[in-house]
């Protein structure tokens, strides 16, 4: 089993670095053409570790005015792992960064859609790790 403090590694900034505030703005405009046409703001969350994976969340949040309608969220799940802008090789290539040769981020898996509120909508997502091989 692997050992990593992930609340350590995983802060807000890093979090934020990771995946920052206009990379939904970036979504909304490769989508629609204008990213005001955004009905939410997207975060990274950490979540925690099982086994040999990091738990992580995508908070989708509603915008003031916008509507965050089952019917934009319920598809993400395929959306979000094949699109270049939420570039989910880009996240577990800097997660291998933030590990620092303690495990290595081999591949990924994207969750349901989970709709928490009316306001807040969560997409979770296991990234699977490996010991790091120190020869």
């Amino acid at each position: 089993m692997i050992l990593i403090e992930g609340s350590d590694i995983f802060t807000r900034k890093k979090l934020d670095e990771i995946f920052p505030n206009d990379r939904a703005d970036n979504f909304f405009d490769a989508l629609y053409g204008d990213a005001s046409e955004g009905a939410y703001d997207i975060s990274l969350e950490f979540k925690g570790m099982e086994k040999n994976k990091l738990l992580f969340e995508f908070h989708l949040k509603q915008r003031p005015g916008k509507c965050l309608a089952c019917n934009l969220t319920y598809g993400l799940p395929t959306v979000f792992e094949r699109h270049p802008i939420i570039n989910l090789k880009g996240i577990a290539n800097s997660i291998n960064t933030l590990m620092d040769g303690k495990a290595l981020c081999t591949s990924w898996q994207v969750g349901i859609t989970q709709e928490k509120s009316r306001n807040l909508h969560v997409l979770p997502i296991s990234f699977i790790i490996e010991s790091a091989n120190h020869e």
